[in-house]
Order: structure tokens, then C-alpha cells, then sequence
């Protein structure tokens, strides 16, 4: 939460430019407080995992928050109960003439496919469309952010030679934006994706900024220059033995899969991994919410 202060003092210049976020008394008078209204589409297929990730995520804020989870109507997945998706999610359907605070379109195994032959690539579109006009500010993670970066600006993934998984380094571009105040210089963050998007495109879209981005991993964070959406090309909300059971899964499987990068002590899988990225995750989804949601979101939606 920012600090509130008087308007004049002294103290307030120095904090702010040292990119500490102050709040006058004035407008803190000014503003109306409730819960902030989130809706999460989740498009992985094991969605009580990544429920507990993403809430864990969005719960080190003293902001109310209220959760709605999403699922896709033209596609229902089989690793989670139909019990659980009739209980604890609506449809697009459902929403469609609602507003939100914030939106989180997650990650999806259908990286490799054309976005225009995944089978909910059209709710998917139109969902995004909606959110253009009923959504204060969007987070894309991980596929979501491909596709979001696709839709929003043309700019389409590309396939890796190899593919990116592991923990790795990433450095901050601007420490000047809000959505990466905070961080340290560098930071660590997991991945696993066959695709990458192109920074040279990125970079020549004058809506768009690189905020963090990796030697080895390529682009992390990526905002508009309007704070409406965030791309993050990674999962920072993931947990610590995530990566192990993935890694676990496909070598019992039998598929050719490496040992993730900079995750288990001494490269070892029989030792517990390190985590390594859950605080900047933290601040991650903390300013996200703070800075392009809460401060800028109507009282009225």
C-alpha cells in the first residue's frame, strides 16, 4: 500500500524519486475503498494447482480482493472434475456483461500449435476483446502472454530449438516503472515453453516496453505503455516443486527432457529444488495490483 503524507512535505519529493509510491492526504481523502473485483481464466489443465499458486500470489496485499475464476466453455479439459469446474467457475457467458478491476489469462499446453487452431482460440479472442472495454488492466502469463501479445499487437511466438526450462537470471530495463518497483537489478524467475516471442519486434512497437528480460530465457515482462496489459512470458506464481513434478512426469513418461537449469542443489533431482523467485513473484503481482489496478480502477465499475 503507498504511504500517505502531507501534500508539502519534503520528505515526499526525496521518497519519489527514489521511486517510492506517496499518496497526499488530499487524494487519500478522496478515495472510495472496496473489494477489487479479479477474474482469472484459467486455461492449465491441472486448475487446482494453479489456483493455489495464483491466490497465493495475489494474497500479499492488504487490498480486498475478490476472486472469479473463468473456464472455457468451447473446450473442458479432463484433469480437473466436472464437480469442481460446476461449483467454482463460470463461463464467458456467465461475465460477458460485467466489468472487472483486473483479468489474469493464464499459461496453456498448446504452445506449439497455431493460435488459430487451438479449439477456444475464438472465445479465447473474444474474451480479450471484451476485456479491451470491461477490464481496468489484464495480466497474460506464460502462453496467455504469447497470445495476448499476438491479438493485442501481431506479434506471434516462434518455435525454440530447445526448450527453455529452469530457473534463470533476468535484469530490470526500467526501474522507473511501477510494475517493477522494488525488484533488485537482477532477479530470478522459472520458465518452461517451447516458444519465444521476438524482442526486436517488441521493441519496435511504440505501445509496448521491455521491462525485464533474460540472457539465456529472452523477454520476462512486458507492459503497454498504458498499463491496460502486462505480458509476462514466464511463471513467476509457480511453487517450488512445480518444475520437479514436470520434470519427474515427462522422464516417466520417457520423453527427452532435461534436468531444469539452476533449480536443483547440485543438479541433483533427489534433493529438494531451491526456491529462488518467490519474493520479486510477490512484488510482482503486488504491484500489479497496487499500481494498474487499484489506483487507477473506477470506484463504480
Amino acid at each position: 500500500m503507498p504511504i500517505k503524507v502531507q501534500k508539502n512535505l519534503p520528505a515526499k519529493r526525496v521518497l519519489e524519486e527514489e521511486n517510492i509510491f506517496m499518496m497526499d492526504e488530499n487524494r487519500a481523502v478522496a478515495q472510495d475503498i472496496r473489494p477489487l473485483q479479479i477474474a482469472i481464466l484459467k486455461l492449465m489443465p491441472l486448475k487446482e494447482d494453479t489456483e493455489v499458486q495464483l491466490l497465493r500470489s495475489l494474497s500479499n496485499t492488504p487490498l480486498q480482493v475478490d476472486v472469479t475464476f473463468l473456464t472455457t466453455e468451447t473446450y473442458v479439459g479432463k484433469n480437473t472434475a466436472a464437480s469442481h469446474l460446476d461449483k467454482f467457475y463460470l463461463t464467458f457467458k456467465e461475465i460477458k456483461e460485467r466489468r472487472f478491476d483486473g483479468l489474469i489469462i493464464t499459461g496453456a499446453p498448446v504452445e506449439q500449435m497455431e493460435f488459430e487452431d487451438v479449439i477456444y482460440w475464438k472465445e479465447l479472442t473474444d474474451i480479450m476483446e471484451w476485456s479491451k472495454t470491461n477490464v481496468t488492466s489484464t495480466l497474460h502469463i506464460c502462453w496467455g502472454a504469447q497470445a495476448g501479445l499476438y491479438y493485442h499487437y501481431g506479434i506471434n511466438k516462434y518455435s525454440l530449438d530447445k526448450k527453455v526450462f529452469g530457473i534463470f537470471e533476468h535484469k530490470v530495463l526500467n526501474r522507473k516503472v511501477a510494475l517493477v518497483r522494488g525488484f533488485d537489478d537482477y532477479f530470478y524467475a522459472p520458465h518452461s515453453r517451447h516458444t519465444g516471442v521476438s524482442t526486436e519486434e517488441i521493441a519496435k512497437n511504440k505501445n509496448l516496453e521491455i521491462l525485464a528480460e533474460s540472457e539465456e530465457a529472452g523477454v520476462f515482462i512486458v507492459m503497454s505503455k498504458d498499463g491496460k496489459h502486462v505480458f509476462v512470458t514466464g511463471h513467476p506464481e509457480y511453487d517450488r516443486i512445480t518444475l520437479d513434478g514436470e520434470y519427474k512426469r515427462d522422464t516417466l513418461k520417457g520423453l527427452e527432457i532435461d534436468k531444469p537449469k539452476n533449480y536443483y542443489p547440485d543438479n541433483d533431482p533427489e534433493k529438494r529444488p531451491i526456491l529462488s523467485w518467490r519474493g520479486h513473484s510477490n512484488t510482482l503481482y503486488t504491484n500489479w495490483l497496487n499500481y494498474f489496478v487499484y489506483q487507477v480502477t473506477p470506484y463504480e465499475l
